[in-house]
């Protein structure tokens, strides 16, 4: 089906591996409604899912249970843990849902009703991570039509046919692992263990979602162990879908990192502007449009892995962290959305584990800082059981 589209504002440098541009490529094609949906489960019908509230005395946070029957996420793209629907701070929401119902025939998302309508691996709210290994999934260039492949966060898909990976198929499930959940007043941790003989893949996947005692922090703490036979080699990156009060992309929105970036031509003048290290949005886009940027020249050390997102207009903003070097940065956003979407790389020989964190921290009114994207602290796993940075 061939569907058109209206000029975009699209920044884009250079070209990376196989799993990179399998991701820029699902960053690309608009989808415009050339039907009306007809399908589309509400996302009033969503929200009713297995979730669990976690909570400090300064932030709470609506998290999903990941279940591949009956929880939020239905798609085979995202890792379905700690996918959060609601993060409250003095009065603001940073992620409330960006998209207004969830249909299994739109591939990537349409505008309808001046809605989003998003397909099930689209379908996706707050810091969610995919993982992209090359070819775009463990073992998916060697297996043939019919045969399987390993997704981490996801399971055991099965390839469909001899067509290189794209991140909206809906691949069938052959076998989504073993899941358990760990429910604190502050924290949630997440299980997920996936073995393939076949492939000679599998892992034991640790992922906690943490609030700091006393401060509006959030944690996401990482721990892949690799359970195979194979060396486990990819990416992982985390979307950040956010949308702060449901405003979307609006103009006051900008984001500044930690180190200068550069691109090859300026965005779209009457949608943004590129000051310095900043990105400053000046106009929403409409639902034709999206605004989008690769965020290079950034160094070899995770102190450049630091973006800083403020919404002036509401007084409400958050610094993201990440405690390993970056291998690539991107931003992307259309009219109900922005992510900023910084990828890692990693390489986990049989037996061995492999760590990382991210520190959200968030603000509003009297605390929101400067245009400094770097985390106001060094240790990125902060007070978490008084643990030392990893990497």
């Amino acid at each position: 089906m061939r569907r058109s589209y209206f000029p975009l504002t699209q920044l884009v440098l250079g070209v990376g591996i196989a799993c990179m541009a399998c991701h820029a490529l699902a960053q690309q094609a608009a989808p415009a409604a050339i039907a009306p949906v007809t399908d589309a489960v509400p996302l009033e019908e969503l929200i009713k899912t297995p979730a669990v509230t976690i909570s400090n005395d300064q932030i709470a946070a609506k998290i999903y249970l990941p279940d591949a029957q009956k929880g939020f996420y239905k798609g085979v793209r995202f890792d379905g843990a700690g996918m959060i629907g609601s993060l409250t701070y003095k009065g603001h929401d940073f992620y409330v849902p960006w998209f207004g119902g969830m249909s299994p025939s739109v591939r990537d998302f349409v505008f309808q009703d001046g809605k989003a309508i998003a397909g099930p691996n689209t379908a996706a709210t707050g810091p969610v991570e995919e993982f992209n290994a090359e070819g775009g999934a463990l073992g998916y260039a060697e297996a043939k039509p019919g045969g399987v492949f390993v997704k981490i966060g996801v399971g055991v898909l099965r390839r469909l046919d001899d067509a290189a990976y794209a991140p909206f198929r809906q691949y069938p499930l052959v076998d989504a692992g073993k899941r358990s959940n760990v429910v604190k007043p502050d924290y949630v941790e997440f299980t997920h263990e996936v073995a393939d003989p076949g492939t000679g893949y599998a892992y034991h996947y640790v992922k906690t979602v943490r609030l700091l005692k006393d401060q509006p922090v959030m944690l996401l703490e990482h721990v892949l162990r690799n359970a195979g036979s194979k060396t486990i080699t990819t990416q992982v990156y985390n979307h950040n879908f956010l949308n702060i009060d449901g405003t979307g992309t609006t103009a006051g929105l900008e984001l500044s990192t930690a180190y200068q970036f550069a691109v090859d031509k300026p965005p779209e003048a009457q949608l943004a502007e590129v000051v310095g290290n900043r990105f400053v949005y000046l106009a929403a886009p409409t639902t034709e449009q999206r605004v989008t940027a690769a965020l290079n020249g950034f160094g070899t050390t995770a102190s450049d892995n630091g973006f800083h997102i403020v919404h002036r207009n509401l007084g409400a903003g958050v610094r993201i962290s990440t405690d390993q070097p970056l291998t690539r940065a991107f931003l992307w956003s259309i009219r109900p959305v922005m992510s900023i979407e910084p990828f890692i790389r990693m390489s986990i020989a049989p037996g061995e584990s492999f760590k990382w964190s991210s520190r959200y921290e968030f603000e509003a009114g009297a605390n929101l800082s400067a245009d400094d994207a770097r985390p106001s602290v060094t240790n990125v796993r902060g007070a978490a059981g008084g643990e030392d940075e990893t990497g």
